[in-house]
């Protein structure tokens, strides 16, 4: 049975976005190991609280991550 975990800032997604990541990310599992392995695949959304999740040094906030995001797109 394949887990797959997902680390989050907590904050920067919503609901509706996270049942997105584990329907997207069970199809990409069943495509690589089968469809018989749908039921069985697992995905686990961890949410970290803000300020303790960092990158270079830095801790993030939502807020960071969100103006990652705007100045992305």
């Amino acid at each position: 049975m394949p887990l797959v975990t997902i680390n989050l800032i907590e904050n920067v997604f919503d609901k509706t976005q996270k049942q997105e990541m584990i329907a997207k990310v069970t199809d990409a599992m069943v495509g690589i190991e089968g469809e018989a392995m749908r039921g069985l695949t697992w995905v686990v959304i961890n949410e970290v609280s803000e300020g303790e999740w960092g990158i270079g040094g830095k801790p993030l906030s939502s807020d960071d991550v969100h103006q990652i995001q705007a100045s992305a797109g």
